[in-house]
């Protein structure tokens, strides 16, 4: 086990480096000048030149990449090109928030899903299962940017029940940017959920277990359900980092104060320092939830060795 997580540990520097060397690569693709956006439309060019070296970008490119990389290896994120505050302390004000909207839709589709899925795989072609994959087949049909303002006009705006954006109301102000996020992902774990534990319920353990006098409930919940979670822990992992990336949509429809809020403003204004390192925290966390749920296999069932 030990020297499996010093393995993957190991795994995560070259992987590390090549998203360092992508996102440093796609960020100078981008059109514009940074210099520019700084100084104004009617700058004149020397301006515009003296900005460019205060910033490093009169340097080549791969000297730049050295000077980025070099700053990265002593935890030195930069500062704004925008702001000219300290990145890791922006990012650092703005991560908590997404991380709790990925929570919170987490939550929501756990919540919606398991019942449903459960219930699909037990009683499958009844009107129960018809009505999870008519939701399945809903919910991965709707877009974010069509859903969220849908739940805005009907629950902030008709009935206001909600706040229409922010994240001053606590509890009241996550929900439907939650609910945005979460039930599309409900929809994916509900069919997945359901075609595992199917397909484990035909297995001959379960319906030896059944004949040997073992409760159908307990054969389901403790046996079949268990082995059932494997593939679905495999697609939570995979759909955070999802919930990641969807978080940038959303949290410009709700306003929602977070790292994709901030990217999408980054962007727009070409502030290089800032978009590297939310992106490079993004991918981090998608690895190291990629890592977990590895490590999770081996909790769920045991017989699962990590080599």
């Amino acid at each position: 086990m030990t020297q499996y997580i010093i393995r993957r540990l190991l795994q995560m520097i070259p992987i590390t480096l090549g998203i360092l060397t992508l996102i440093f690569s796609l960020i100078h693709l981008i059109p514009g000048d940074p210099a520019v956006q700084i100084a104004g439309e009617g700058a004149r060019p020397q301006d515009v030149q003296q900005i460019r070296k205060a910033l490093g970008l009169d340097e080549p490119l791969w000297k730049q990449y050295v000077t980025y990389l070099n700053k990265i290896a002593h935890g030195d994120l930069g500062r704004s090109f925008r702001t000219n505050e300290s990145v890791a302390k922006e990012i650092a004000a703005r991560y908590p928030a997404t991380i709790q909207l990925a929570f919170g839709a987490m939550f929501v589709a756990l919540l919606v899903a398991f019942p449903l899925g459960i219930v699909s795989a037990i009683y499958r072609n009844s009107w129960i299962d018809n009505v999870a994959r008519f939701f399945a087949l809903i919910g991965v049909s709707m877009p974010s940017f069509w859903f969220g303002p849908l739940l805005i006009i009907a629950f902030a705006i008709n009935h206001p029940w909600f706040p229409v954006s922010g994240r001053e109301e606590g509890f009241k102000s996550i929900v439907l940017p939650s609910l945005t996020m979460g039930l599309a992902l409900a929809a994916i774990l509900t069919r997945m959920i359901r075609v595992s534990l199917a397909e484990e319920l035909n297995q001959l353990y379960v319906t030896t277990a059944i004949a040997k006098g073992v409760a159908r409930s307990k054969a389901i919940f403790r046996h079949a359900l268990k082995n059932a979670l494997i593939p679905v822990i495999t697609i939570l992992a995979l759909q955070f980092g999802s919930l990641l990336t969807g978080a940038i949509i959303t949290e410009q429809i709700f306003s929602w104060p977070g790292l994709g809020r901030l990217l999408i403003q980054s962007i727009t204004t070409r502030d290089y320092p800032q978009v590297q390192a939310s992106i490079l925290v993004i991918a981090l966390t998608y690895i190291l939830v990629n890592f977990a749920s590895d490590l999770l296999y081996g909790v769920v069932d045991p017989r699962i060795k990590l080599e």
